[in-house]
This record gives structure tokens, C-alpha cells and sequence, in this order.
């Protein structure tokens, strides 16, 4: 037996990803999906945002999304991860995080989600390559390396630059700001390096997974450039993300999200 009740998505942020996500799924490009549900800090402006939309959806406070959808988006900032998913974990429901980060240090919402058979979805985002360290992690992963460069304005505010006293403006060539794992990544830059997190998570854990981020002023894309050794195969990948509105996030993870829905509706799935 057949149904046709469509799978009702909540959006808890409206930056520039939410905002290209909620647009998308409002238009209607996944069947079978509803926008039903948005969240923002100022409820003035998104509800001239919603205006905008294909279709009329409320404005809600983050507390109030899940009795409205099946599945929340979250695209705000870490701080608020835990009060976007939490309820609908409670309710055996889906949250697909973008602050993968902040997954590192909270270690409390993965019990939440085994206890009540809820489940954390992680969009393969910026990240080239995801299904084939999934495919590694199978068998043993020797080493796993990442260089990221970034236009300059893009890391500008994060924690690890103020703490050390780095100052990427002006700059007139490539500077390095960050040697270490992805854990230490996370936390030194929340708002960029969730790409990091995510290969971390799939392959060989944040504490293995090697990191170096550039300012770069030589680049006017956000460049990804990852090495595995494993016992399957040695690949290696570049990626350059053109950024979104936001010169921390790529146009590309809102687009990966709505192929994540795609795929949760689909009778037909490529992909690991």
C-alpha cells in the first residue's frame, strides 16, 4: 500500500544557506517534500523573507518547529544545535545538522538519537569524495590529509585567530593559521570547517584526520584539497567551492542538502 503524504521540513536559520534552502523547497524542486516551518533570531526580517516564498510558511521560535515537520534543517549557528535537534530526537524524527562541528563536543545528542531510535544526518556539504572514505573506513585507513585555503575574509572572526593574535587582513600572499586535527579545527573554527569534521566522522576520526588552512588571497574560491592512504586505495581530491552570500559557507551545501531529501524520497538511489 501506497501513500502520498509528503515529508513536512522545518528550516532552523535563516543565513545565506537557509535562506537558499527554504527557497528551493518552497518552489517545489523535491517532490515529496513540504516546507512547512522556518526559524530565525529576528522573526521580523524572516517573515519579510518568507513573503518571498513560493508558498506561505510559519515563522516560528526554535522550540516550536517540531510539532510542524518530520525532518529539521539546521542551519544556525553551533551554540543552538542541541535546542534544534533535541525535540525531534525525542520524537524518533530526523535532523540534518550543518554544524557538524559542534557534533565533536556533543557527545550528549548521539545518546539522545541511539536511546529514542532518532536519527543525525551529516549532507556530504563541500566535500568531494565522502562515499569513497566511507568505502576506506571499511577496511584500515593509514593517513588522512586535508589543505584548506580560503579567501582571507572568509576566516576572518574566527576563535583560533583571535585567541592567537593572527590578523588575516591586508594580506598580500598565501599565510598559514592552522596546523593540527580536525578536532582541534572544530573548535578553533566553527563557521568553517565543517567539511573537515564531516571526512573525519566518515573515515579515520577527528583525532587522526590532519589539517592545514591558509589565508589565501590568491584564491577566490574555498579550495579543498584532501589525501587518503588506505589498504582499498590512495586517492587524493581537490574541490573549489564558490562561496555562498556567506564568505564561510559554499553555495554548494544548500544544494546538498536538498539532494539529501531527494534521496530520502527516491525509489532510486546512487550513492553509498
Amino acid at each position: 500500500m501506497t501513500t502520498n503524504k509528503k515529508i513536512r521540513v522545518a528550516v532552523a536559520g535563516l543565513g545565506a544557506i537557509g535562506k537558499a534552502l527554504s527557497t528551493k523547497l518552497a518552489a517545489g524542486v523535491v517532490p515529496g517534500i513540504e516546507l512547512t516551518a522556518v526559524s530565525a533570531k529576528n522573526h521580523d526580517k524572516a517573515n519579510e523573507f518568507v513573503k518571498t516564498l513560493a508558498h506561505p510558511v510559519k515563522v516560528l521560535c526554535i522550540e516550536d518547529l517540531e510539532p510542524e515537520a518530520d525532518v529539521v534543517v539546521e542551519c544556525a549557528p553551533a551554540e543552538f544545535l542541541g535546542d534544534i535537534v533535541t525535540p525531534f530526537l525525542k520524537k524518533q524524527k530526523k535532523a540534518i545538522v550543518l554544524s557538524v562541528g559542534a557534533i565533536l563536543f556533543r557527545s550528549d545528542l548521539l545518546d539522545v538519537a541511539k536511546q529514542t531510535g532518532g536519527v543525525i544526518m551529516v549532507p556530504t556539504g563541500a566535500l568531494i569524495g565522502l562515499d569513497a572514505m566511507l568505502g576506506a573506513a571499511e577496511g584500515k585507513i593509514h593517513s588522512v590529509r586535508m589543505v584548506t585555503r580560503k579567501p582571507p575574509k572568509g576566516l576572518e572572526g574566527a576563535p583560533h585567530l583571535i585567541e592567537n593574535n593572527i590578523s588575516v587582513q591586508g594580506l598580500t600572499e598565501p599565510l598559514k593559521v592552522f596546523t593540527g586535527n580536525a578536532k582541534e579545527a572544530a573548535k578553533g573554527f566553527p563557521a568553517n570547517l565543517n567539511v573537515v569534521v564531516a571526512l573525519a566522522l566518515a573515515g579515520n576520526g577527528p583525532e587522526n584526520t590532519l589539517l592545514e588552512i591558509w589565508a589565501d588571497p590568491t584564491v577566490v574560491r574555498n579550495t579543498h584539497t584532501i589525501t587518503v592512504d588506505s589498504d582499498s586505495a590512495k586517492f587524493s581530491m581537490t574541490m573549489e567551492n564558490i562561496p555562498s552570500e556567506n564568505p564561510k559557507t559554499g553555495r554548494i551545501v544548500a544544494q546538498s542538502v536538498v539532494a539529501m531529501l531527494r534521496k530520502m524520497t527516491s525509489h532510486f538511489q546512487v550513492g553509498t
